[in-house]
């Protein structure tokens, strides 16, 4: 079985062609001049969104899906359309970023020896519902090689010691190869270090089992039932040389009782995990995210 799965449409809304991302300074004409750039290239707006930081000195962000018959398939007419592009771009100062639909980003998912959370995307990736052609799971254990192969992706494990990490995340490096558009922490229970996300040369996607920043780094149920919190919650985020602190993607919530163990609160803690693991991947993914200033920019 092929790793990549057919997506079109998945959690999309209607068919387009691509995806375009902008941020600049922000300014009157912008969403003027993007929307006469496509109309003057036939090309139709089928969703747009847009945010402003602030209304006179702000920075401005945009994501457009358009249709423009041909475009995805045709190499030469894409690098037309974004040669025109980037002389508006250059007008305003943008960053851009355009993806085409049928070429699915290139992901890696490194686990460890919790399997919820990477059973559950590998779910969702054989469902079609998540956009992303799975080249490999990377894990220091060996628990989950036979299900993870008998659905057709390759396991590699790369054990991991305090003495060998260096080497261990040179390994990981090889495999990798600078081939992945993102890694996927599905609770891969080890801290990367600066220089391994310096050279990954992609994001790197995190999830916390806790409620961020409430309750960082180890243990956090454990902190959780003796505080009597009532709410359990997940984060997902980028990952930064500084622990549990990249920008957040999401987070999600569910209620607990003073009647609740430890175990209670794994249980439901897991659940949350799963799905905001999975919606936070699904928005990279869909080219949804944009970091400034240390924070995330989410346009749906």
């Amino acid at each position: 079985m092929s790793s990549t799965q057919s997506t079109a449409g998945a959690g999309q809304g209607a068919t387009h062609s691509a995806r375009l991302l902008i941020s600049c300074p922000d300014g009157p004409g912008i969403v003027a001049a993007v929307g006469n750039f496509l109309v003057g290239h036939d090309a139709n707006i089928v969703t747009s969104a847009q945010y402003s930081t602030h209304p006179a000195h702000g920075s401005f962000f945009m994501r457009v899906a358009l249709y423009l018959e041909g475009l995805a398939e045709d190499a030469e007419r894409r690098a037309a359309f974004e040669s025109d592009f980037s002389v508006l771009a250059d007008r305003f100062q943008m960053t851009w970023r355009i993806s085409y639909e049928g070429e699915a980003k290139r992901a890696y998912v490194m686990a460890s020896r919790e399997d919820h959370c990477l059973a559950d995307l590998l779910w969702r990736h054989r469902r079609g519902e998540l956009n992303m052609d799975l080249l490999g799971v990377i894990s220091n254990h060996e628990d989950f090689r036979t299900d993870v192969e008998a659905i057709g992706i390759p396991y590699h494990y790369v054990p991991v010691t305090r003495d060998t990490k260096p080497v261990a995340e040179r390994r990981q490096l090889e495999i990798i190869d600078g081939g992945a558009d993102v890694v996927v922490l599905a609770r891969y229970m080890q801290i990367l270090s600066g220089d391994f996300l310096r050279r990954v040369g992609c994001p790197v996607i995190n999830i916390h089992h806790s409620f961020l920043p409430a309750f960082a780094g180890a243990g956090p149920y454990q902190r959780a039932y003796e505080r009597g919190v009532k709410l359990i919650g997940a984060t997902a985020h980028y990952v930064t040389e500084d622990l549990d602190e990249g920008p957040i993607i999401d987070q999600d919530v569910q209620r607990v009782g003073h009647d609740y163990s430890v175990e209670d609160l794994i249980r439901v803690g897991r659940d949350v995990e799963r799905v905001t693991l999975a919606r936070a991947l699904r928005w990279h993914l869909d080219d949804r995210v944009l970091v400034h200033e240390g924070r995330t920019i989410v346009l749906m």
